[in-house]
């Protein structure tokens, strides 16, 4: 352990960090999904889609630091399957948000995206293949590729538990407008629209 420590370069996590705001923090298929839910679900409903996310995404930055990815990626069949399946769950999760109740009206059968549906749609997105890809390789915290790695995963799960909370924390800031039930069609609406289209960019990407 100690050998770890010394071998990394904790100097150097500041452009890493800084990066993988900018890239992995923007928007995105995940990070507005769970705005959306934020909003029409609140935060203590959306927590397991939350985990979900961030379980998902986190598997995609194992599967970049391991070389997964890129044997993944070279099979053209993944790529359709990772595109399809993000899609039609984003799709379904839109549909949702867009036609969620105002907060008061919710009851608990009221359908909430789910820990499974986070987690699908976590290594699915094809924003975080790219994005994580993109910061993975921006930056060298360590002297030898194995202990550059596990350092690169410690600060960028980090990173995305903290990205991911801000942007579902941000989502039910906007409760508060929601109580009214014109209010909250609109907003979820816009929402809705804002997921899809931001899954189509990245899929364009």
């Amino acid at each position: 352990m100690p050998l770890l420590v010394a071998t990394i370069h904790w100097g150097s996590t500041g452009p890493i960090l800084v990066t993988s705001l900018a890239i992995m923090g923007s928007p995105g298929p995940a990070t507005i999904s769970l705005t959306a839910a934020g909003s029409a679900y609140g935060v203590r409903r959306s927590l397991p889609y939350l985990i979900g996310i961030i379980v998902g995404t986190t598997s995609v930055l194992v599967a970049v630091a391991t070389g997964i990815t890129a044997t993944l990626l070279a099979v053209p069949a993944m790529r359709a399957v990772l595109i399809v399946t993000s899609a039609a769950y984003i799709l379904w999760l839109a549909y949702h948000v867009a036609t969620a109740p105002p907060l008061p009206a919710q009851t608990a059968a009221t359908d909430a995206p789910s820990l499974v549906g986070g987690t699908l749609l976590g290594v699915a997105n094809p924003k975080a293949w790219v994005a994580i890809a993109a910061v993975f390789a921006s930056a060298h915290l360590a002297d030898t590729a194995t202990t550059d790695a596990a350092a690169k995963i410690a600060v960028l799960t980090v990173m995305i538990i903290l990205i991911c909370t801000t942007w579902l924390i941000a989502g039910a800031s906007l409760a508060r407008f929601l109580r009214d039930p014109h209010r909250a069609r609109i907003i979820n609406i816009a929402l809705a629209v804002a997921l899809v289209g931001a899954t189509a960019l990245a899929v364009l990407h």
